[in-house]
């Protein structure tokens, strides 16, 4: 049934053929997110976008870091959200059909940790997938029109099944709240915040519009708007074109200066309204053929065959007439043109903004008709009395402002909401069950190795401070740990540093390595190469840590180390575990491997002693992920850290060039990290323009062929130099300058800085403090004043 309706309406308009695949859920790659965190609103067509637009201004403001992207269902709301809204959101796309297929390969490629619907639209497996992920979801300016409540109704014990599902219900009104508890809402949920465009920016056209140029040149007495006229609901309902058209033949003699600007509300009866104006012989312009040179006299018409400009000549008109309330319809917006203090004229039908139209007949800010007779009567008075009209129109912006602030409540509900969610996307089927059953024998193989390490856990002389982390790939540890060593030398202590050395080729069980030591990235590893590097302190290399710290405390006298990915390493006791969680993709998906990236269950957070959110300069979702960690460990510390670039350091000289100042216009980037998107975001943050971008596996080693293609490329794309990471300075292979040449490569020089880092300190120094003190009573219990204490080998026998 469905590929039958879309043969009909592709049959129907052309234009129809190219939304398939995203109405299929198949996004544009360039939509595809690497972590959680978007925004989705969905605003079913042009009337919702165009009430959207302050909520999603303030949506950008309170989200800077957040992609956001805007969904439409139909064609003429697609074209408005790509016009209104460039610039605005990350992306605007067809929403999909409402199948779980559809609806689940939108999630995944979003990954949104938020999705807000738009006023009316009810799709049950939206909602139901939505929640199934663990994402917020609102819908937001409600409403139910007149029209549609009945046919609701009739299906209430459908609906509530699926309105419980939202998080939260923002209605435009007392009424619209009754109608969404009606069909099965929860009350306690479910709140009236008003209307969106009641904060409608009143913006007149630019000074450039062709619109008012046109009326700067006709220069006429009056200017009459019939805004969003409808065709007839039923055959014998008013046809609004003809009501206008009729009414404007009455005034034409009265006021010969008369300007009527008509704007049907759909794009497709735009040639309609042409041939009446033909048919009738009233002088008109298309706005699609305007020029500067267009022949026009007055009285006479211009059709407005365009979408989108229509609220921006509000403030142009003397008097405006809102279409769809002479025609059974339900009415239109009126607050647009009451913003702009100009007297409305509205039929007898608003009922879908009955509220609105309630209060304006209240206040006098509005003039009702009963039928398309009073019509001429109704403008005439308005043309010939300015005074009243004045007054009028006064009337109508005071109850326009009077209302306004929904945005802002339904922005106090997306930060709340978006402050508590932190989705866990999977993959599609049936790749997923498979996964999932590997996924509890991982899980099952990782308890068995953590229950033998506890058994035969050892503990080292000195204190012991780990850094790790919960997931497979980067999360900042090698900086963090590097930024720790040189924060414990400020404070006179001498550390060392244990790291497992992965990938390395060496021989030896293990290697002791001084400061600033010479040694091949191959026999070490690349991150042990970058502490070596850093000259910061001596590093012990090898899967045994427990046998390299001894080393390291026999030959350099540490009093401290840095155990560098050790979470997981329970054989090595530790006095302090610091483990982080990359903003970015905070939990990989929050699924055990292979399912997700995470090398244990979430519930392993319990063990840690004091957490870093890394990366948090790139992300807003720093309030939600900390919400998530007090799930499962609610006593320890949590820190926010950020990457700080230092400095470009040419590969050949060594020569640094400031951030500011880097010595290239259009470089193309290349890395292998385990997390390439904090890169990348470092790279945009700093304003460098990329001319390419590849991208490598975690630990990658360059070879001579690869440095050459790399060349070989970025010269194709027009880059004037090559920039890569520290890391992945390390793994480049000899005469790498010489291969790339004559292309300069540069490596970018960061640092780890930490929020509130003088309270981060002090708890690591007093966990340090409490390990000295305990090794200070055990000396004095064995008589030992001089030395070091007995060493503890639980499980060697």
């Amino acid at each position: 049934m469905l590929l039958l309706y879309f043969l009909y309406r592709g049959f129907g308009s052309r234009a129809y053929w190219s939304s398939l695949a995203q109405r299929l859920g198949f996004l544009p790659r360039s939509f595809r997110q690497t972590g959680p965190g978007a925004i989705w609103l969905h605003a079913v067509s042009v009337g919702e976008i165009l009430s959207s637009i302050e909520f999603l201004k303030r949506l950008r403001h309170q989200f800077p870091r957040t992609r956001l992207f805007v969904s439409s269902s139909t064609l003429a709301g697609r074209a408005m959200a790509a016009e209104k809204l460039a610039g605005l959101t990350d992306g605007t796309f067809y929403a999909p059909a409402d199948y779980v297929c559809a609806v689940r390969r939108v999630l995944r490629t979003l990954q949104p940790s938020l999705v807000l619907i738009a006023e009316t639209e009810i799709w049950p497996n939206l909602f139901r997938e939505t929640k199934r992920i663990g994402a917020g979801l609102a819908i937001v300016n409600g409403r139910i029109s007149d029209r549609a409540f009945p046919r609701y109704r009739s299906f209430a014990w459908f609906f509530r099944e699926v309105l419980p599902a939202a998080d939260c219900i923002l209605t435009q009104d007392d009424s619209m709240r009754a109608r969404y508890l009606a069909l099965g809402a929860a009350a306690e949920r479910t709140r009236t915040a008003g209307n969106f465009k009641y904060d409608f920016e009143a913006r007149p056209a630019t000074p450039d519009s062709p619109v008012l140029a046109l009326v700067a040149r006709l220069r006429p007495e009056k200017v009459w708007i019939a805004a969003s006229t409808m065709p007839p609901a039923t055959p014998d309902d008013v046809e609004e074109d003809d009501a206008v058209l009729s009414a404007f033949h009455d005034l034409a003699t009265r006021h010969p200066g008369l300007l009527l600007i008509l704007v049907p509300r759909k794009p497709e009866r735009f040639d309609a309204a042409a041939k009446k104006l033909t048919a009738a012989g009233v002088p008109y312009l298309r706005r699609s053929e305007l020029t500067a040179a267009s022949a026009f006299t007055l009285p006479g018409v211009l059709l407005l065959d365009s979408i989108g400009e229509l609220s921006g000549l509000f403030g142009a008109a003397d008097v405006v007439f809102v279409g769809g309330t002479l025609a059974e319809r339900g009415g239109h917006n009126i607050l647009e043109p009451a913003l702009f203090g100009v007297p409305v004229i509205v039929g007898p039908h608003m009922e879908n903004f009955q509220s609105i139209a309630d209060e304006f007949r209240d206040a006098g800010a509005s003039v009702e008709i009963a039928s398309s007779r009073e019509l001429a009567p109704a403008v005439d008075r308005l043309l010939a009395s300015p005074e009243t009209a004045q007054e009028i129109g006064r009337h109508a912006r005071a109850c326009a402002e009077a209302r306004r602030g929904a945005s802002s409540r339904a922005l106090g509900l997306a930060r709340d909401l978006y402050s508590r969610h932190l989705p866990a996307y999977r993959p599609a089927l049936p790749w997923f069950w498979l996964a999932w059953a590997l996924s509890r024998i991982w899980i099952w193989g990782g308890r068995r190795r953590q229950a033998r390490g506890l058994a035969h856990r050892r503990e080292l002389d000195v204190p012991v401070i780990s850094v790790g982390n919960l997931t497979m790939g980067g999360t900042g540890k090698t900086p963090c740990v590097l930024e720790l060593a040189a924060e414990l030398k400020r404070e006179s202590h001498q550390p060392g540093v244990l790291t497992r050395g992965h990938g390395r080729l060496s021989p030896e069980k293990h290697i002791i390595a001084p400061p600033g030591a010479a040694i091949r990235t191959e026999l070490t590893g690349d991150e042990p190469q970058l502490f070596i590097r850093s000259g910061l302190a001596p590093v012990g290399i090898g899967a045994a840590r427990f046998e390299a710290g001894e080393a390291l405390e026999r030959q350099f006298g540490v009093d401290v180390l840095l155990l560098d990915d050790g979470f997981q390493h329970v054989q090595l006791a530790r006095t302090v575990d610091v483990v982080l969680i990359d903003a970015l993709n905070p939990f990989g998906g929050g699924w055990a491997f292979p399912v997700g990236r995470l090398r244990e269950p979430l519930g392993s957070l319990a063990r840690a002693d004091v957490i870093l959110m890394t990366r948090s300069e790139f992300t807003d979702l720093a309030a939600a992920i900390e919400h998530q960690v007090r799930r499962w460990n609610r006593h320890a510390p949590v820190f926010r850290t950020s990457i700080h670039a230092q400095a470009w350091t040419e590969q050949a000289s060594g020569t640094r060039h400031p951030v500011e100042s880097p010595p290239f216009r259009h470089p193309a980037a290349f890395c292998g990290l385990g997390n390439p998107e904090s890169f990348r975001r470092t790279l945009e943050q700093l304003g460098v323009r990329l001319a390419d971008w590849l991208e490598f596996g975690d630990h990658h080693r360059y070879t001579p062929r690869e440095l050459e293609r790399i060349r070989w490329q970025a010269q194709s794309m027009g880059a004037d130099a090559l920039i890569t990471t520290t890391k992945d300075a390390v793994n480049l292979c000899e005469g790498c300058q010489d291969l790339v040449s004559p292309l300069r490569l540069y490596w970018l020089e960061v640092t780890l800085v930490i929020e509130r880092e003088a309270d981060f300190l002090r708890e690591i120094e007093q966990r340090l403090g409490e390990k000295k003190g305990a090794l200070l009573r055990s000396q004095a219990g064995h008589g030992i004043h001089r030395g070091r204490a007995p060493r503890r080998h639980e499980g060697r026998e």
